[in-house]
């Protein structure tokens, strides 16, 4: 298995990988509100790939909060016949390594009791909505340089 950024795989794999892990109505999630027509960050983005197969992917976007600049985590896709053998968390953690004291704070849609392991969670963003249905306590953020950001605010798309 190696790693390559994003930019690097084709459109078409990513997108057979995104279909596979998380259904052809994937675009009718809040998430792809947030993120349309914007272009990943590539410094975050990941493949993980065996063979020229495309296993598992990382994305992260641009977005914001208000005023306030903010980088959305995900989609985590794994394939369906990779899933729960590690490849997740070994995206995330290259996200995180990847990332500088210059980006802006994660932020993301996802399952608390699995990305409280990364340091997201959602005990700051109570007043921040969606462009869409959302659980409250499934909008998590990790802010680990304590970047002040707005208590309430719709997060939408980076201008």
């Amino acid at each position: 298995m190696h790693i390559s950024p994003l930019s690097g795989i084709s459109a078409d794999a990513l997108n057979a990988l995104l279909d596979d892990a998380f259904g052809t109505d994937r675009h009718a999630r809040t998430a792809y509100m947030l993120r349309k027509d914007m272009a990943a960050i590539d410094h975050l983005s990941f493949g993980i790939l065996d063979d020229g197969e495309l296993l598992a992917s990382i994305q992260c976007w641009p977005v914001r909060v208000g005023k306030a600049d903010l980088i959305l985590v995900g989609p985590v896709a794994v394939a369906s016949h990779r899933q729960n053998t590690g490849l997740g968390k070994r995206l995330m953690q290259l996200m995180l390594n990847a990332a500088t004291p210059q980006d802006a704070p994660l932020v993301m849609i996802g399952d608390p009791e699995y990305y409280g392991r990364f340091g997201f969670s959602s005990n700051d963003t109570s007043g921040w909505t969606l462009p869409g249905p959302w659980e409250p306590r499934r909008l998590l953020l990790r802010n680990s340089h304590m970047v002040t950001l707005p208590k309430h605010g719709m997060l939408g798309p980076a201008d």
